[in-house]
């Protein structure tokens, strides 16, 4: 028998946590610590759904799915998000796989069933390669509730086994530029996982970020004061249970590029860069996530990477391992109704804006055409 109960956030749910990590699928981004920092600073109204095994004696959790609300605008639909919290770039529900098939109708049904509750559901980099993806694909085919599939997109992703470009031209830049870096300073890559270097070395990452062209163009974490307070509260709290770390590609002692990484489960996630672009030319970027990919993988406990990026992003360039992920968005329970009409042609408008920037962003960095010579008059 499987029950669904709804919490907040802060809810003394660790011993329970601990045991249902241990079993199931990963996602770094609704450790419940994560969770806690986006309650604490105001970032995000989350309710916490927990499926749990009624037939175990103690009852036995067995599922966990964070879910925003949020409104885009005064008098706009409530909708419900999958992704927690800005800044968390997957929405899959931790499940334990022998319960896959069954959780999902259950959580389903419970947003169904609970009047607080939007119906609409946003589904955005929902993995589409685990169990839970196929349980829900069959039940929004046997209740016939309204769905739009809005992208499917693949993100780089590596393993220990498989994924990671062990020759070509890439491989040979990365030598080259290593050996040009080396030529300057004493190079060496640090990752210190202890909570007090994990919150300097952030730091380090945030002026990094804010003086490159995300600070220049106001995008920077640093650029926004409720932005910068959650992020500084969500690596405080994850580093203090060992869930991130911030690597460092120092140059004589001073950091040049930095990786953030979290980690749940078997896998580390590279969530932000940033690098000085000073050294620009030597791609410090790259250099620091290829050396930290070999680091990461020495370690037994770590058997993948998500890069948490897009196919166009640089990690693509290091990895030929891909994770297919979706954006979708539903009405839970049958039919549709307006607020389902309203957030879909909102979502297919943004979609369709970002392509057509894309396109003339392509169109202005191709090169322009040669005028043909003219041809020679004969004498």
């Amino acid at each position: 028998m499987i029950s669904v109960t709804t919490c907040s956030p802060n809810s003394d749910i660790a011993a329970a946590w601990t045991d249902l990590a241990a079993r199931a699928s990963s996602n770094a981004f609704m450790h419940p610590a994560a969770l806690r920092a986006a309650e604490a600073t105001g970032f995000a109204d989350i309710r916490v759904l927990l499926a749990w095994d009624d037939a175990a004696t103690p009852r036995r959790l067995i599922g966990l799915w964070a879910l925003r609300i949020r409104r885009i605008a005064p008098f706009w639909p409530l909708v419900l998000d999958a992704r927690p919290y800005n800044y968390a770039f997957l929405s899959t529900p931790v499940v334990d796989p022998a319960y896959a098939v069954a959780v999902m109708p259950a959580f389903l049904a419970a947003i169904q069933n609970d009047p607080d509750l939007p119906k609409v559901l946003h589904l955005h980099s929902f993995e589409q390669e685990v169990p839970c993806y196929a349980s829900l694909a069959r039940e929004l085919a046997a209740t016939g509730g309204a769905h739009r599939m809005l992208m499917e997109s693949q993100r780089p992703f590596a393993t220990r086994e498989d994924g990671i470009k062990k020759s070509g031209s890439t491989r040979k830049k990365l030598r080259q530029d290593w050996n040009r870096l080396s030529a300057t300073g004493s190079v060496d890559v640090v990752n210190d996982r202890t909570p007090a270097a994990v919150m300097q070395a952030f730091e380090t990452f945030l002026a990094l970020e804010q003086a490159s062209w995300k600070g220049a163009r106001g995008t920077a974490l640093l650029c926004d004061a409720a932005d910068a307070a959650f992020v500084r509260q969500l690596m405080h709290n994850l580093s203090a249970e060992g869930h991130a770390s911030v690597a460092l590609l120092r140059v004589d002692g001073q950091p040049i590029a930095a990786q953030v990484l979290m980690y749940g489960g078997d896998t580390a996630y590279t969530w932000k860069t940033a690098f000085d672009t000073a050294y620009a030319r030597y791609s410090p970027g790259m250099l620091l996530v290829d050396k930290i990919t070999e680091q990461l993988f020495a370690d037994p406990a770590i058997g993948a990477i998500d890069s948490c990026s897009s196919e166009d992003g640089f990690m693509a360039k290091l990895w030929t391992g891909r994770r297919q992920v979706v954006e979708m968005l539903i009405h839970v329970g049958p039919g549709s109704s307006a607020a389902f009409a309203l957030e879909q042609a909102r979502l297919l408008g943004y979609h369709e804006a970002r392509r057509l920037r894309n396109q003339w962003r392509a169109r202005r960095a191709a090169p322009a055409p040669q005028a043909k010579a003219p041809l020679a008059r004969a004498s």
